[in-house]
């Protein structure tokens, strides 16, 4: 059964990091473009990065500002997205899909993992 599923969320104070995994099983994220969204309570959903498939170029969305940093391991077949310098307005649910290129991700969706930013 293909899938994808996130890891690594959890509680962090304001200027910390964390690392979010988003692990796919049945099917090759070097295959895939992958990207990660959040979504806070009572906001809309976000696209936050992405990156292709192939020579995995990528997209992020002008809030990340280089403190949000996606990246692919295809011998760990996951992608990461590596949180820096986080702001309560951070807090929120991130989850990843797949899809055939970034602006189509759906094809594989993550179930998502919380991320708290408090003090």
């Amino acid at each position: 059964q293909s899938r994808l599923m996130e890891s690594g969320g959890g509680l962090v104070q304001p200027g910390g990091s964390v690392r979010l995994s988003c692990e796919a099983s049945g099917f090759s994220v070097d295959e895939y473009a992958v990207g990660w969204f959040r979504q806070a309570p009572g906001k809309e959903r976000q696209g936050v990065s992405c990156i292709s498939d192939g020579d995995g170029q990528v997209y992020a969305a002008g809030f990340v500002k280089g403190r949000l940093i996606i990246s692919r391991d295809s011998a760990q077949n996951a992608v990461y997205l590596q949180m820096n310098n986080l702001r309560p307005e951070d807090t929120a649910v991130y989850s990843c899909q797949a899809g055939v290129n970034c602006r189509q991700l759906s094809r594989y969706r993550g179930q998502g993992t919380q991320v708290t930013v408090s003090s």
